[in-house]
C-alpha cells in the first residue's frame, strides 16, 4: 500500500492535486473545479485521478452529473504513520511531536 501511494506521490501533477484536495478538506472538489486550480485539461487529470484513486489516496463519489473527488483521510494517516514510526529510533521527538504522531514522553 505504501509503496503504491509514494509512486502515485512521486508525480509532479498528482502531488499538487492531491495538496489541492487536502486544502479543501472533507468535501472535496468537483474535478472541473481541480482541473482550474492545477491547470490540467480534462483528460489529463482523469488520468492523474484515476492514479491517486487505484492507490487508495483519494475517493470518488458522484453527485448527479459531478464526480467529487475528496482525500481518504484515513488512508493518508496510516501512510504518515508508517513513514514516521521509527523517527528517532522510536523515542519521541520534534518531528512526530509536529505531525501529531508521536505519544508525549
Amino acid at each position: 500500500m505504501a509503496i503504491d501511494a509514494l509512486a502515485a506521490l512521486a508525480q509532479e501533477h498528482r502531488l499538487a492535486v492531491f495538496r489541492y484536495l487536502i486544502q479543501r478538506g472533507a468535501d472535496g472538489a468537483i474535478a472541473g473545479d481541480i482541473a482550474i486550480e492545477v491547470a490540467l485539461p480534462p483528460s489529463s487529470l482523469s488520468f492523474h485521478l484515476a492514479h491517486l484513486t487505484r492507490a487508495g489516496l483519494i475517493v470518488r463519489r458522484r453527485f448527479g452529473r459531478s464526480l467529487n473527488y475528496s482525500v481518504d483521510y484515513a488512508v493518508m494517516g496510516d501512510l504518515m504513520t508508517y513513514l514516521t514510526e521509527n523517527c528517532c529510533g522510536g523515542e519521541f521527538c520534534l518531528t512526530s511531536n509536529s505531525l501529531g504522531l508521536g505519544a508525549a514522553a
